[in-house]
């Protein structure tokens, strides 16, 4: 019963620790309201939008339309200024410049964690009824019956940020696998002398801009 309890125990510190780690947010937008962006298009069109915003949920441009709010057509947009915020469009996203070297930089788009935000809705269940009933010495079953926790009028949604390297006027993903592809062998070996550091996540800005310093 108390190594079952302990491994409960640990899981649920884990997932605790693991959401309070990231970002998490009731908007699905980006700012809090809708506000005027200044849009430049790939026809080289510039449009002064009066309400616009960014879709959380996968980046886009959305503006007001009448009383409807749309979604832009990423593919004919370069970028979106917002006061003195501009999102560059890459891939299918906006993206903000985090910081740069010289001609290169880092930009970030955030997104909803789909994923994150499913697993967080099935651990928002209360487990009722517990039951553990020992099948052998070292295994044990385990039933249990729940009830949604969450309030959907009150849903949270938890961020991912998206990093992409502006890198000798190409963009790429901040990925290990996408970088591995495209770096040569020696800036490879340079860019994992950074991974193994002490405290290094793909997520933490000050490791990947040393790592651009390093590679570029």
């Amino acid at each position: 019963m108390k190594r079952i309890t302990l491994v409960i125990t640990i899981l649920l510190a884990t997932l605790e620790m693991a959401a309070q780690e990231q970002e998490i947010t009731s908007a699905i937008t980006v700012f809090p309201n809708f506000q005027p962006a200044t849009v430049y298009l790939t026809s080289g069109r510039k449009m002064e939008i009066p309400l616009a915003n960014i879709f959380l949920k996968n980046g886009a441009l959305l503006y007001m339309s009448g009383d409807d709010i749309k979604e832009a057509n990423m593919k004919t947009l370069l970028r979106a200024e917002f006061g003195d915020k501009v999102y560059i469009r890459i891939d299918s996203m906006l993206a903000c410049q985090v910081d740069s070297i010289g001609d290169n930089a880092l930009f970030r788009a955030k997104i909803i964690d789909i994923k994150a935000y499913k697993q967080s809705r099935a651990n928002s269940a209360n487990i009722t009824n517990l039951d553990l009933s020992y099948l052998t010495d070292t295994s044990a079953s385990l039933s249990y019956n729940t009830i949604e926790a969450t309030d959907k009028s009150e849903l949270q949604f938890p961020i991912e940020s998206v990093y992409f390297y502006r890198l000798d006027d190409q963009f790429i993903r901040v990925h290990e696998r996408t970088l591995k592809r495209t770096l040569p062998k020696e800036k490879r070996r340079i860019m994992e002398s950074v991974m193994n550091m002490p405290g290094f996540t793909w997520t933490n800005e000050k490791y990947l801009m040393m790592i651009l310093e390093k590679i570029q």
